[in-house]
């Protein structure tokens, strides 16, 4: 069991980091917002289309459904959204950073709502993990940071939904154990979320055409999808404090596929040391 969640949590990571990598290919051609609505949507008709074989209605639990659907107003829609912002406004870097305290997050709220308990030693590798993160984000130049000061709370706002969402899906699970129905109502309710957000942004038709950009995010939105599956599939057979720091992993796959996508930067020294100190931490957590 513990290998099958493992396998779900790094699979998550690995498909997380590749939508990465595909969206500054897709960023060239679309708009973070419109892109976001042509990644969600694509995933969210995909999900829809396998829901007659995928979700058994006659296990339909209202109470979960509209848990689902709650976590679809926040995830990924509005982490989509704040992580758009607040990288116009303070840069990559720093929004990188701080949107990877989200397994803190994640783990703290686990004890609270659901009653895990978390050793000396799990708390330690869930640190270590975090701090290898953080390394892989280069430290911005002395005046890179054009925003202001609230503007550091919209990755801190992201990171912490991204840490709420996670217990929240296994509560829902609980009632309903259908992964495939969590994601396909929170994909239905997120894609209606960006398109409307999108929609007013743009005051009118929410994606404009643009082929080549279409199908990068449509891309995108596959891998994201299939993350998000990965997730919740590896929430409803395990423990957050053990699936939330493993899924937080996503910036080693973003580094290596970077590296090896055409015209990707090499790896600096930083981010070597970030790698390292990143997978001590994920052998400690086995370890335990």
């Amino acid at each position: 069991m513990t290998l099958t969640i493992v396998s779900l949590a790094l699979a998550a990571a690995l498909f997380f980091g590749l939508a990465l990598v595909l969206t500054q290919a897709g960023l060239k051609h679309l708009e973070p917002l419109p892109g976001s609505c042509i990644a969600i949507s694509s995933a969210c008709a995909i999900f829809v289309l396998l829901a007659p074989i995928t979700v058994d209605l006659s296990q339909w639990h209202y109470a979960s459904a509209g848990l689902f659907a709650l976590i679809g107003c926040l995830f990924p829609a509005t982490v989509t959204i704040l992580t758009f912002y607040a990288n116009r406004r303070i840069g990559p870097a720093v929004t990188g950073a701080l949107g990877n305290l989200a397994p803190l997050f994640a783990v703290f709220i686990a004890v609270l709502m659901l009653g895990e308990t978390v050793s000396v030693g799990q708390g330690m590798a869930v640190l270590v993990i975090v701090a290898g993160i953080i390394l892989l984000y280069r430290t911005p130049r002395s005046g890179a940071l054009g925003g202001i000061a609230w503007a550091f709370a919209l990755p801190l706002a992201a990171a912490f939904i991204r840490g709420v969402v996670q217990p929240l899906v296994k509560i829902g699970l609980e009632d309903w154990p259908n992964p495939f129905a969590a994601v396909t109502i929170g994909y239905v309710v997120s894609a209606l979320v960006v398109l409307i957000s999108s929609a007013a942004n743009r005051r009118g038709w929410p994606v404009p055409f643009n082929r080549t950009g279409w199908l990068w995010f449509a891309a995108v939105g596959l891998c994201n999808g299939l993350a998000v599956l990965c997730l919740y599939q590896a929430l409803g057979r395990g423990p957050v404090s053990l699936v939330a720091p493993l899924v937080a992993c996503y910036p080693l796959a973003t580094l290596v596929f970077g590296w090896a996508f055409p015209g990707g930067s090499p790896l600096s020294r930083q981010a070597v040391v970030g790698i390292g100190i990143t997978v001590a931490g994920v052998a400690i957590l086995l370890s335990l």
